[in-house]
């Protein structure tokens, strides 16, 4: 893997000078390789991860499993991207197993949440079914611990 992007994937939060001391580059060949990156669309966007019970906003999240119905010519690719394209949707995989797509779902409510899987998702044609699980809390995040106990840093080693 290039290493700039080993660097940017980690997390980490460095500049681009710091970026360029840790490869050995000038701050200009940094910058001129996220632009190359970015507009080859390798890097899709830089995103922070925030730990939102501290902010006091509490969104409402859920995993959706849904079983569709693959399109002639398009497979899965056409529903799924369908699917993406609604605001609510945070992220959208196609999944082996029990149920075709995993669907990612944020709002303001869960009756808000609610409404978009019983209105417009489980709605849509060749979805055959869903199945919706709330997000009670996160632990980890991207990679990223958002609550850890106090005291716990390592796992636990037992004989």
């Amino acid at each position: 893997m290039d290493p700039l992007l080993k660097l940017l994937v980690e997390g980490t939060s460095h500049t681009p000078s710091d970026l360029a001391k840790l490869l050995g580059w000038t701050e200009t060949e940094v910058r001129d390789r996220i632009h190359q990156l970015t507009d080859e669309h390798i890097i899709l966007g830089f995103r922070a991860i925030l730990n939102e019970s501290k902010l006091g906003q509490v969104r409402v999240r859920a995993m959706i499993e849904v079983r569709i119905t693959p399109e002639r010519g398009g497979g899965f690719d056409h529903i799924a991207d369908r699917i993406a394209r609604h605001r609510e949707v945070r992220s959208c995989h196609l999944m082996s197993g029990g149920y075709d797509l995993l669907v990612e779902v944020e709002g303001a409510t869960l009756r808000e949440v609610a409404g978009f899987v019983s209105e417009r998702l489980a709605t849509l044609p060749g979805v055959l079914s869903t199945a919706t699980h709330f997000v009670l809390q996160a632990y980890k995040e991207q990679g990223v611990f958002i609550r850890r106990s106090s005291g716990e840093d390592r796992l636990s080693v037992s004989p």
